[in-house]
C-alpha cells in the first residue's frame, strides 16, 4: 500500500492534543485495511521520524437517515495512535 493511501489525515481534537502533550502520541486516521506495520512505514517515510508503537481502533459507520426516511450508513472508518520515540517530537496542528 502507498504511504500516501495509508495516511488519511491527522485526528484533531482536545483529546488528541492533551494526548500529544502528556505522552507524545500523534492521532491519525488512516485506512481500514492498514495494518500496524504499514502505518509505522508511513509515519516513518512521511514525516521522517522514528515509531516506538501504533495502536489502533476500527469504528464502524453510524446509520444515518434522510427526510424520505431511507437509512443509509457513513463509512467505517480506522483511528490510529502513533508514539513516537524518545526526544521526536512532531506538530502536525
Amino acid at each position: 500500500m502507498d504511504i500516501y493511501n495509508v495516511i488519511k489525515k491527522p485526528r484533531v481534537s482536545e483529546k488528541a492534543a492533551v494526548l500529544h502533550e502528556t505522552t507524545g502520541e500523534i492521532v491519525l486516521e488512516v485506512a481500514v485495511k492498514a495494518t500496524k506495520i504499514e502505518i509505522k512505514q508511513a509515519v516513518e517515510m512521511a514525516f521522517g521520524k522514528k515509531v516506538a508503537t501504533v495502536r489502533t481502533a476500527n469504528y464502524d459507520g453510524k446509520v444515518r437517515r434522510k427526510r424520505t426516511k431511507d437509512a443509509g450508513t457513513a463509512p467505517a472508518w480506522k483511528k490510529a495512535y502513533v508514539r513516537l520515540a524518545a526526544g521526536e517530537t512532531l506538530d502536525l496542528v
